[in-house]
């Protein structure tokens, strides 16, 4: 299952995030921005407990988080979206995965992981701005799933609909929470209008 955004304060930023004379401190902030956005939706059935209140004025009931979050940036990219993530999630905890992908084929290869394995019902978010063929994806969770991981979701801001087709079919069971789903994958497996690559962009290496 995917969820694509559509709110005109997502399109916004998404339309400023696509022009390529964004320079890399304005992307960075937007990317920040529309992570936001994206983790507001897809945290919407976090589990909560009542809480007793005191106000100024009398006593009442709140609603106070009760998850165990790992937040799982795919390396480099992905890294572009924890500040916002951890903005908003203070006390998560972080795990990374290494990947990168062969310009040839298209396939991820591993290089690095540091992630703590599962203990209980923690939810894994593995966050990476762009979900171009999947594999890099769907690896991710493969390597979640065997640390013993069940509730795991995947955030990205932009996709591709081959990336999105190859994430559920190989794993059905974890949503996408995506800021656009753009047309097509070109010959270079590059999403097409995409944003270039999100890494360069992010890191100011083009």
């Amino acid at each position: 299952m995917h969820t694509a955004l559509n709110h005109p304060l997502v399109n916004h930023r998404v339309a400023l995030l696509r022009n390529r004379e964004t320079p890399p401190k304005i992307f960075r902030e937007l990317a920040n921005e529309i992570t936001e956005f994206l983790a507001y939706e897809a945290l919407k059935d976090m589990r909560t407990r009542q809480i007793e209140v005191v106000t100024p004025i009398t006593e009442t009931t709140g609603e106070k988080i009760d998850e165990r979050i790992v937040l799982v940036p795919i390396l480099r990219a992905g890294m572009g979206m924890l500040d916002a993530m951890l903005k908003i999630l203070p006390y998560a905890k972080v795990g990374v995965l290494g990947m990168q992908r062969n310009e040839e084929t298209a396939e991820p290869i591993p290089y690095y992981a540091k992630v703590p394995p599962a203990k209980g019902e923690e939810m894994a978010i593995v966050i990476d701005p762009m979900l171009a063929t999947g594999g890099s994806a769907c690896d991710a969770v493969n390597q979640l799933k065997k640390l013993g991981y069940k509730r795991i979701k995947f955030l990205c801001l932009i996709s591709a609909p081959e990336g999105i087709a190859k994430f559920e079919q190989d794993h059905a069971d974890v949503p996408i929470w995506t800021a656009a789903k753009d047309d097509h994958l070109n010959s270079h497996h590059y999403i097409v209008p995409g944003l270039g690559d999100a890494g360069d962009r992010i890191f100011g290496t083009i």
